[in-house]
């Protein structure tokens, strides 16, 4: 297991999520004496009786109330605490107030790590022993128990770091080995001593951003991997229009050339190098029609459960068209004669792009903030200053503003991702659409099967669902603390929000992926057909593959047999249409979850296989492989 060692300065994302994952921490020696002057600085100052917010003031609305020496009523039980200590005490027992479902064992970890690297910088007050005591949580994997609601984002995320405190004091729960017990058995079984708090260790603890930078962080590495394979889907799925890849071209994005949407259609264009279908003459693109028994003259192309066909372009209609049927054969077959794919293939490197944008924005917050300052007040030891209000500064850097609108940023593009799978998707299935692919990817000739249908319901079903998650709390603060804290930025529900829809849009991919798989080998499967069958007959034979053509005998009809031939030959030639090496990694690795659907089967077992194939990130893995050549 690895170390990563904090500092208060260098915490990464890829650090955060090894911490989240398991990974213990250790703290650079030399923070430990910024650390611990800063805690002498504010205990000298209470011996000077100088009035500090939250050390010798109360909280929030009580911050014009200074504490004295003792408490009003002297037959008062205080536990054995002095009154600076039990303030600390009560801000965290009485804080510690969120409901819902806890948080993921991953979150918490981060959250932790986010708090002892802030507390490093030296400006919290808190004392070497108190910091020492949460490392020493962490590194004994006690996952503090953190139910989901209750934070507002400012005074940062109080409520949820004071479940995360209250266990140090040997109080609330945490789970252990993967059992939720009390804190008190918490600390025991990891051998563990419970925490007195001293000066300001309770606002330390309980005042910063960690719940919804720990939230974002872990969001985002996993939208970084959801980036890469909405790519791979939009591939496979390019791949099974045998669509046109001028749209993605180096120099058509040099012209408008937004950082993800460069970036975007570089890796469109890497993961259908040496592709066979993208391109490809329209002529030589047959379309579905249902299976009968005289469909194929041979017994191993009547295994087929479907049949394929053209129409021929008459002569007479080619008027001011010869120069188009000089370089491609008059023939329609699934692929339009048109130079543009629809707007879900085409632009997929602007819409991809944009959400690439988005996470790169989110990304320069998230790491501004990583080594950030987020408690109150901040006290700086060292300021040449007369007065103590001058080196004990209340100022607002637990106000989670800019964390909320980078994760409102990335609450409305992941919808819009999910949107444009969708509509990929559907194409792939709607007949009026799919270029020639046969209604809902299956053969159906006996109309008693619905193949990929209502796969599309459940992608739009989500795609919905997120859209009216996309709401950005942000917008709407509800003033806490007796309007003391009179505007917060809710950006802790935001991170929540994008955690949890960052799975539901993989859900959309993983589907995509697997309606894609579904069409590129029904797009292969018709084409390599088309080649057999004119390996097998003669002009002849492969005209009764064409709905409309002359009448034998007419003046058309030798023209008509004579340009057969000819696409005849050229489609003989063809030995293979294979998509990109790299869209074929993605293939193979969906066929070893999910089979081809010959015939329609229950499709529940294969829809949880693309969804977990998508989480696991079994297909971008494979991908990856391919492309750089090792794991």
């Amino acid at each position: 297991m690895s170390t990563i060692t904090l500092d208060g300065h260098s915490l990464t994302r890829e650090s955060l999520v090894a911490i989240a994952r398991g990974a213990r921490v250790e703290v650079a020696s030399a923070q430990w004496d910024a650390v611990q002057k800063a805690a002498d600085f504010i205990a000298e100052q209470v011996a000077l009786q100088e009035p500090i917010y939250g050390v010798t003031t109360g909280f929030g609305s009580n911050a014009n109330r200074l504490l004295g020496a003792h408490p009003v009523r002297a037959d008062r039980d205080m536990a054995g605490l002095k009154l600076h200590e039990e303030l600390q005490n009560n801000l965290i027992v009485t804080h510690a107030v969120c409901v819902g479902e806890p948080f993921a064992s991953d979150v918490v970890r981060a959250m932790m790590a986010i708090r002892i690297n802030t507390l490093l910088r030296g400006h919290s007050g808190i004392r070497v022993s108190t910091l020492q005591s949460l490392v020493d949580l962490l590194n004994a994997d006690v996952v503090p128990v953190i139910p989901q609601l209750g934070s507002v984002g400012a005074s940062g995320d109080l409520a949820p770091l004071s479940h995360l405190a209250i266990v140090l004091l040997g109080g609330g729960e945490a789970f252990v080995d993967g059992e939720r017990v009390n804190g008190a058995e918490a600390l025991k079984r990891r051998g563990l001593q419970p925490v007195r708090l001293s000066y300001k260790e309770g606002l330390a603890l309980n005042n910063g951003t960690a719940q919804m930078l720990a939230t974002g962080v872990l969001a985002l590495q996993r939208l970084q991997d959801i980036a890469d394979t909405a790519d791979i889907a939009a591939a496979m799925t390019i791949e099974a229009f045998a669509g046109r890849t001028g749209a993605f071209a180096e120099e058509v994005h040099a012209l408008r050339p937004h950082p993800g949407q460069v970036e975007a259609a570089a890796h469109l264009r890497q993961l259908l190098a040496g592709s066979e279908l993208v391109d490809i003459p329209y002529h030589r693109v047959p379309t579905f029609a249902g299976w009968a028994p005289d469909s194929w003259p041979t017994a191993e192309l009547a295994k087929s459960t479907f049949d394929i066909s053209w129409w021929w372009i008459p002569t007479d209609q080619r008027h001011g068209r010869e120069k188009f049927y000089t370089r491609f054969k008059p023939f329609l077959g699934g692929k339009k004669h048109q130079p543009q794919d629809s707007y879900s293939l085409r632009c997929t490197p602007q819409v991809h792009g944009a959400f690439r944008d988005a996470l790169a924005q989110a990304a320069r917050v998230f790491d501004i903030e990583l080594n950030s300052l987020t408690d109150n007040p901040i006290i700086f030891p060292d300021a040449d200053k007369p007065h103590v209000e001058d080196k004990v500064i209340s100022a607002g850097h637990f106000h989670g503003m800019p964390l909320a609108l980078a994760l409102s940023y990335l609450k409305a593009a992941i919808p819009v991702l999910a949107s444009i799978s969708e509509r990929r998707l559907n194409k792939l299935v709607d007949p009026a659409t799919n270029d020639g692919l046969p209604a809902f990817l299956c053969g159906n000739e006996d109309a008693t099967e619905s193949g990929y249908m209502i796969v599309q319901y459940t992608a739009a079903a989500i795609v919905n669902d997120l859209a009216t998650r996309a709401h950005p709390a942000s917008v709407y603060s509800v003033p806490t603390s007796a309007n003391a804290e009179d505007h917060v930025s809710m950006g802790a529900n935001e991170g929540r929000h994008v955690l949890s829809m960052a799975e539901d849009l993989g859900k959309v991919l993983g589907l995509e992926m697997m309606t894609a798989a579904q069409a590129l080998d029904w797009r292969r499967t018709m084409i390599e057909s088309a080649c057999e069958l004119a390996r097998t007959v003669d002009a002849e034979g492969f005209a009764t593959k064409f709905r409309r053509k002359p009448l034998p005998g007419s003046d058309s009809w030798s023209k008509f047999l004579e340009e057969v031939d000819a696409l005849r030959d050229e489609l003989a030639q063809l030995r293979t249409v294979a998509p990109a090496p790299a869209v074929q990694a993605a293939l193979s690795a969906v066929r070893q979850e999910i089979a081809f659907l010959h015939r329609d089967r229950a499709l529940d077992g294969d829809v949880q296989a693309a969804v977990r194939m998508e989480r696991e990130g079994k297909v971008l893995a494979a991908v990856k492989a391919q492309v750089t050549g090792g794991p």
